[in-house]
């Protein structure tokens, strides 16, 4: 039954990838199209506003700029807000002004997209903060991405000079994807029993005669696009495992499809491009394989139950279900700890911190690798990193001048390529190694031993794939691990983005090379396997000692 269910659910996905890929592909290829009558009267004015008439074309380094000064300005603004939010309206609860330290964390966490929580959503920002900060931020952080990453794709598949307007693309994917799609589901969450309001938290009387506080508040629009941008920060503490947040395996199955879904499409989006509907299912493919894998195994692990407690002879048939919603159980949990971590979105349905050591790897190796399905773009840009390096290591091979989509792979590419392969570990492992070095990284540190250790990789993990999602057990908010962190989510995002649109446009630079007999394909079986195992053996010898120390140790000691 419950292989049952997760089949039907990548059904639905596969069969959404299409139209899906289809309407990001009419958004963004700036032609005349269908939508435009849709949205043109919006955005009209808007354009006017901001002063954006001609929408010119820029280069990979006007874009990049352009991206990083707006998130700059958000930046600022969004953290004056969480510094002020005692004095400001729309504080019915009367929550206190955020600590510094924390505000920087929260702030970066955000428009990084990463989503990472060192506080409780119900209990640490006023519905003013909720909403013109983490709300707002998830459209905004969302958007960046997926303008990078259409930027980057036009980089690689088109003739032409430039990447495309940012400001034209962010303002695009406001008013034709995020806004309109957010405010559906998030009527349909109202529909499904998810809360919608701006009173203040409700006193009740519990059974034994005691006053409880429950917390509600605008909680159907923040949990639409905190999916939809792949963002993951709940408005309660406890995430969609909260039954206010997904109350139903009907709303986790949206949700799971709501986080995923864009994700997915974006690989069809890159083969319309590119003018080659296969080379996008060839992406697709690689990046479903990989999860299907990791899925599997996060699933028999946490199906055959916690090792220690099957050798003491107790009832596991259930599974391990510590941790875990009854009205999920094992498979939608499985399926929604995979799908978060694969899409970078960081929302939880369940406890990471008690998955079983071998269903822990699943959503660790995931984001170390960062490039299945990813979130909006950021995943699909690393794919295709990798396919360009495949194809560089498959023409060393065989003696002859890389090309990918007509382009020649060359050393000013692959430099780049080489400082995000590096920087990706290189801010995961060092700030990891400090933590268990350093008095101030240790006293956060709830449990010893291998447990320990993988708590506190999958933190910085976490933050740098810029997910947001924790093991939790962690007393994380303190200035080291809200400094550290925040600054990993910076570079994080930042770095490889940057990095990549230099790769497309040094691409973009080059003359185009008609395909001959001897061009190696990219778009066939052959090159799907060795892309899964260029991402694999890179992977496996960045990342494999680590996860020995972590969870591999740690399933070693209890099997």
């Amino acid at each position: 039954m419950g292989i049952l269910q997760i089949a039907i659910v990548i059904l639905v996905l596969v069969l959404l990838v299409k139209p899906l890929g289809t309407y990001l592909y009419q958004v963004f290829r700036n032609e005349g199209n269908g939508t435009d009558k849709w949205f043109s009267w919006l955005e009209k004015p808007i354009f006017a506003l901001i002063g954006l008439k001609e929408r010119k074309g820029m280069t990979w380094k006007g874009y990049a700029i352009s991206f990083v000064v707006t998130n700059i300005v958000l930046v600022a603004a969004g953290y004056l807000i969480l510094r002020m939010q005692s004095v400001l309206p729309f504080n019915p609860n009367g929550i206190d002004d955020m600590e510094s330290t924390l505000s920087f964390n929260t702030i970066i966490s955000f428009m990084t997209n990463t989503n990472l929580q060192h506080y409780s959503g119900e209990s640490g920002l006023s519905y003013m903060a909720q909403m013109a900060v983490i709300t707002m931020m998830m459209f905004t952080s969302a958007a960046t991405g997926l303008c990078v990453a259409i930027a980057f794709i036009r980089a690689v598949t088109s003739k032409g000079t430039t990447v495309g307007n940012f400001f034209e693309d962010f303002v695009k994917a406001h008013t034709r994807v995020f806004i309109p799609a957010a405010f559906i589901i998030a009527m349909v969450l109202v529909a499904l029993q998810v809360p919608q309001t701006l009173q203040p938290a409700l006193s009740v009387t519990t059974l034994q005669g005691s006053e409880q506080q429950i917390a509600v508040g605008p909680v159907a629009a923040l949990e639409s696009i905190k999916h939809l941008g792949t963002n993951g920060g709940g408005f309660m503490g406890a995430n969609s495992a909260h039954p206010f947040e997904n109350p139903s395996p009907l709303t986790n199955v949206i949700e799971i499809l709501c986080m995923w879904s864009l994700g997915a499409a974006l690989p069809y989006t890159f083969g319309l491009f590119a003018k080659s509907r296969k080379q996008g299912w060839i992406i697709f493919s690689v990046m479903m394989t990989l999860f299907i894998g990791f899925l599997s195994l996060n699933y028999a692990a946490e199906t055959n139950g916690n090792p220690a407690l099957n050798r003491l002879g107790m009832d596991t048939s259930q599974g391990s279900m510590e941790g875990k919603e009854v009205r999920f159980g094992i498979a939608q949990s499985s399926l929604f700890t995979t799908v978060t971590t694969a899409a970078t979105t960081g929302s939880v349905n369940n406890m990471h911190d008690t998955l079983t050591p071998l269903g822990g790897i699943t959503p660790l190796s995931l984001m170390m690798l960062n490039s299945v399905f990813g979130g909006k773009g950021v995943g699909l840009m690393n794919m295709l990193m990798y396919a360009i390096l495949a194809v560089f290591l498959a023409g060393l091979m065989v003696g002859r001048t890389p090309e990918f989509l007509g382009r020649k792979i060359e050393a000013r590419e692959m430099k780049l390529i080489a400082v995000v392969i590096l920087v990706h570990p290189l801010i995961i492992l060092a700030p990891t190694a400090l933590a268990l070095m350093t008095d101030a990284g240790q006293a956060g540190i709830a449990h010893a031993g291998f447990h320990g250790i993988s708590q506190v990789l999958y933190e910085y993990t976490s933050s740098a794939a810029n997910n947001g999602s924790g093991f939790e057990g962690l007393s994380d908010n303190t200035p080291f691990w809200n400094v550290t962190t925040g600054l990993v989510m910076l570079f994080g995002r930042y770095i490889s983005m940057i990095a990549l649109l230099a790769v497309g446009g040094s691409l973009m630079r080059k003359q185009w090379v008609p395909e001959t007999l001897g061009t190696f394909r990219t778009d066939n079986k052959l090159f799907a396997g060795i892309l899964i195992a260029v991402v694999l053996i890179i992977g496996a010898l960045t990342f494999l000692p680590v996860l020995v120390l972590g969870p591999i140790a740690e399933h070693l000691t209890i099997r």
